[in-house]
């Protein structure tokens, strides 16, 4: 199971935009509906997916870290 669940993770990361109802996460990934939604189960809970209000599973958006630069432009102030 570790594994499968594991596997579904990684197709999240390599592909961002990847936006899947259950029904269409079982045909992907040719699995019956009470694994698939074990599966699904685990990964939201842990936060690495969410289910948008019309069912979808999407990734969840990483963190930034807390070290890590701003994107912004910082002029120096004279």
């Amino acid at each position: 199971m570790e594994a499968l669940v594991q596997r579904v993770r990684e197709e999240f990361r390599e592909m961002p935009g990847l936006r899947l109802t259950f029904a269409q996460a079982c045909r992907l990934w040719q699995l019956d509906s009470a694994i698939c939604r074990v599966v699904l189960e685990n990964l939201t809970r842990d936060g690495v997916l969410l289910q948008t209000r019309q069912g979808h599973y999407i990734a969840a958006p990483r963190p930034r870290p807390l070290d890590a630069p701003l994107n912004r432009s910082r002029r120096a102030v004279s």
